[in-house]
């Protein structure tokens, strides 16, 4: 394939020629990372003959175990239809057909980009669909919260750029971003305080220069920290609060004084890392918090989620539909003049569905991970995988009633979009290595032209 402007030819001087099976191929430079929602876009990508790809210069272990899952086989891993191997247009047609015969089908996982959930919801849209993300229960909290009340919402410029205190609750970043205190604070000269808050300090702020870190109330249960918080907020004293509350309530208090005193404060959280089923409460109140202070001075929060594609998809299913996941798109609702759309962020949970038989066909979408199907997932419920290469013989496994269709990674094998961490930017995505894999939107599309072509034949 041509390279872009962005990648240059290259093999080692003096070693063997570059037709050997292990030299590199070509080099992706500034090249975005699809694997976390950080889209860190510093960083070289050398695809290599064998299939393989390397990053040089970077520090991030998840991005390394991701590339590992690449390899030489992916761009011959064939399509698979109840264990058995077979071309790509028999597993579409059988996918077609299984999607044609279901009556309450479920989209599940959408870890794909913006073109790819644009075409899904298409898809859904036309067969009935329930849709919903892989990482549903991480987004449903956020999403409740802010529908009650409201966010305060920041980007991570305006981190870096401006926030002098950083309140993190309940989370150590690097746990699972490796790179956040390198792409928000790193090479910065501000100087900067972080408050760690119901967890330990995180080890990935230990290196950084123009910082100081500190704990607060490290092993309190989170509901009562935020409880006391929010009382603090409203006004009220800590001398009135009980004697096994009152540490606590001054500890805050002085944390509130600080808050007033600061320049921009920050309130960093995970909701995947919070403890649910009730994470929204915890959110709610975070967001209040941020609203009372922004009375004085200027605070925001930056939750830390959207792996997987899951802020992209929920920003494109919302454009579409008005509504975000979890969703019900109605397909007969212009034939019976009932409501076309139901937003249901309980019921229309994956594992809930399907452990209740409230779906009778599964389109399971991964195409940046090897996520495997649905624990609660019934032996005998189709299954259509638009997956990663690597997830061929876990489908072969599965064997009946399953399609396997090999899908590119956006980044790797595809160009694509996605969104950031802070909903606020759009990043574009180039391929890597470009291995001949169809994309999401591509099977998706396909998929749906075979449903019409055969609706327009049972209606003739």
């Amino acid at each position: 394939m041509p390279l872009s402007p962005n990648e240059s030819s290259s093999a080692d001087a003096g070693g063997p020629s570059a037709a050997s099976p292990t030299r590199v191929t070509h080099d992706t430079h500034d090249w975005t990372c699809p694997f976390c929602p950080l889209l860190c876009d510093d960083l070289t990508v050398s695809a290599q003959r064998d299939g393989t790809l390397a990053v040089s210069g970077h520090d991030c272990p998840r991005l390394a175990q991701a590339l590992a899952t690449y390899g030489a086989s992916d761009a011959t891993t064939p399509a698979i239809v109840d264990g058995q191997e077979t071309s790509l247009d028999a597993a579409l047609a059988r996918a077609a057909a299984v999607l044609g015969a279901a009556r309450r089908p479920l989209f599940g996982g959408l870890a794909t980009d913006v073109a790819g959930a644009r075409a899904l919801y298409t898809l859904a849209a036309h067969c009935g669909a329930t849709l919903d993300h892989l990482h549903g229960d991480a987004l449903t909290p956020a999403t409740l919260a802010f529908q009650d009340r409201g966010a305060f919402f920041t980007t991570l410029s305006e981190v870096r750029a401006r926030a002098d205190l950083i309140v993190f609750f309940a989370c150590e970043p690097s746990q699972r971003y490796p790179r956040f205190f390198t792409r928000a604070f790193g090479g910065t000269s501000m100087a900067r305080e972080f408050v760690f808050a119901g967890c330990a300090p995180d080890p990935g702020a230990a290196g950084l220069t123009h910082t100081q870190s500190e704990t607060l109330l490290a092993n309190a249960d989170p509901f009562d920290t935020l409880a006391i918080w929010s009382a603090l907020v409203n006004g009220r004293r800590p001398e009135t609060f009980p004697a096994d509350a009152r540490a606590a309530a001054n500890a805050l208090a002085a944390l509130q004084a600080r808050i007033a005193a600061a320049r921009y404060t920050v309130f960093v959280y995970e909701p995947a890392t919070l403890p649910h089923p009730h994470a929204a409460l915890l959110i709610e109140a975070l967001n209040r918090i941020a609203k009372a202070a922004n009375l004085t001075t200027r605070a925001g929060c930056l939750p830390l989620s959207g792996d997987d594609g899951a802020l992209t998809v929920n920003q494109a299913v919302t454009w579409l539909s008005g509504l975000p996941l979890r969703l019900r798109v109605s397909a007969a609702a212009s034939q019976t003049g009932g409501a076309s759309l139901d937003y249901d962020p309980y019921r229309y949970r994956t594992e809930t569905l399907l452990a209740a038989n409230e779906a009778d066909a599964l389109l399971w979408v991964t195409s940046f991970a090897m996520h495997a199907l649905p624990s609660t997932l019934k032996a005998d419920v189709p299954a259509v995988v638009l997956g990663h290469p690597a997830l061929a013989e876990a489908a072969k496994a599965r064997g009946g009633a399953t399609v396997f269709i090999p899908v590119a990674t956006p980044g790797i094998d595809d160009t694509g979009h996605l969104f950031r961490v802070d909903s606020s930017v759009v990043m574009p995505l180039a391929a890597a290595r470009g291995a001949a894999l169809p994309s999401v939107h591509a099977v998706a599309t396909q998929l749906l032209a075979k449903l019409a072509a055969s609706a327009d034949g049972e209606a003739s």
